[in-house]
């Protein structure tokens, strides 16, 4: 076992370990006492949880409150919170407090795993990493507890506050509300200011970024000293939140209370990149909000963070080379620093691969289930981005459209470079190169 191991590569390891946490979550909530019923759930249905928690995605087939045990429940937020930090984060974490020293190759697979730059201080970084996520989780939990405990009773309202903030931080989605109506998500809660700004603080935070964490932490708040990551990551996180909501406001929630129009707009730009909680009916958007709701979902969040998706940089580096085009300039550019040609190709190519699948995966599950395509596009768009949003379809699909679905999740959560890395040999490059040849585009 050892051995083979030890001829995988990083990307190799970091989809093997989510696969095992994600065979191993489904087990789990096979077993009797993992449902209410104490029949334990089938497999198709335990396999499309356990991958929507391990991809911290928040898409179900049951309503959560009241389909899983008390034991079923434990499972979902302890899979949600291997899956929020990364299955290499804790097993790193782990080898680390059990004294044993870090190779070389496991601080190489965690540098990859949280999408880092460098080697140097990895391990502490790690050990960073996993005391500010439960530093933010506690505090949210204790943030929401007043609310929960007056509404649900102390023990469950203490309950409930820590999983919806560990829900939360690490953008899954998933809710405990269907005791108010199933699939109810946090439309009891809309007209609620505190539940919502603590929610929308702590997906915000999830989904920034762990290097971000560590720039704030090093230069606190000098932005100028900040990585040329975590700056475009920030800018670009801010604009995807406010600008749709402008929209949201204006176009979405006309008929709404100033104060519940202002708190659902803000509140559904930020669930929309891949938190997954729904404060509102998505079925009653317009067409072109539940299409801006795609996009959204698309991008994600910031790359090494909780989030999924197609992450805020690519979006960042796609729009900057565009630019550089239109004003006949060599290089994409950030804030004074050029960006690598590599860097634009790699955007592009997840840029590529994410449309196509969610666009063939859409099409595959509207012909199958004889479905409208912007539906099946927000099913799909909301599994390879790893939000959990949804038109209220998920339960009634087949068995084929879910499989769709777990694979969208997979891929959404692992990344597009860790697949594409992982499944191609780097032996077969080569330094050779064809002649040039002239070809016109657009």
């Amino acid at each position: 076992m050892g051995n083979f191991i030890r001829r995988l590569s990083s990307s190799q390891i970091i989809i093997l370990g989510f696969a095992a946490a994600i065979l191993l979550g489904c087990l789990l909530l096979m077993l009797p006492f993992a449902t209410v019923d104490g029949q334990g759930a089938p497999f198709s249905d335990a396999l499309f949880t356990a991958t929507s928690a391990v991809c911290v995605t928040g898409l179900v087939v049951h309503d959560t409150a009241t389909y899983w045990s008390l034991f079923g429940k434990l499972v979902l937020i302890t899979l949600i919170q291997i899956g929020g930090m990364g299955v290499i984060t804790i097993a790193v974490a782990l080898y680390s407090i059990s004294g044993k020293r870090v190779s070389l190759k496991q601080r190489s697979t965690m540098v990859e795993s949280i999408s880092g730059q460098r080697l140097e201080g990895i391990v502490g970084l790690t050990g960073f990493i996993v005391k500010m996520t439960l530093v933010f989780e506690l505090l949210g939990a204790l943030l929401l507890s007043p609310v929960f405990i007056r509404r649900f009773g102390p023990v469950r309202g203490i309950c409930y506050s820590l999983f919806h903030a560990i829900s939360a931080f690490c953008n899954a989605g998933f809710d405990l509300m269907g005791i108010n109506g199933a699939y109810s998500s946090l439309t009891a809660f809309a007209g609620q200011p505190w539940v919502n700004v603590v929610l929308m603080a702590l997906i915000i935070i999830g989904g920034i970024g762990f290097l971000v964490w560590d720039d704030v932490r090093c230069n606190k708040l000098h932005f100028k000293r900040y990585q040329l990551q975590s700056k475009v990551a920030i800018v670009t996180s801010a604009l995807l939140i406010l600008l749709p909501a402008v929209y949201f406001f204006f176009f979405e929630y006309g008929d709404a209370p100033l104060g519940t129009r202002l708190l659902t707009s803000l509140f559904q730009s930020v669930t929309a990149r891949t938190a997954g909680f729904n404060s509102t009916d998505l079925t009653l958007f317009s067409q072109s909000g539940i299409f801006l709701m795609i996009m959204l979902m698309l991008v994600g969040g910031s790359p090494g963070s909780t989030a999924g998706g197609m992450k805020t940089t690519t979006l960042a580096v796609l729009l900057a080379n565009a630019l550089c085009v239109f004003r006949h300039r060599d290089h994409a550019r950030f804030f004074g620093r050029r960006v690598p040609e590599e860097t634009v190709r790699s955007a592009a190519t997840i840029l590529t691969m994410y449309i196509c699948l969610f666009v063939l995966g859409a099409m595959v599950i509207s012909r199958v289930e004889a479905l409208p395509l912007l539906t099946c596009l927000f099913e799909t768009g909301s599994a390879i981005g790893t939000v959990g949003l949804t038109l209220g379809i998920t339960p009634s699909l087949g068995q084929f459209s879910r499989a769709i679905l777990i694979l969208l999740m997979y891929m959404g959560r692992v990344g597009g470079l860790t697949l594409i890395f992982a499944t191609t040999n780097p032996g077969l490059n080569s330094s050779a190169r064809y002649p040039l040849g002239k070809l016109t585009v657009g």
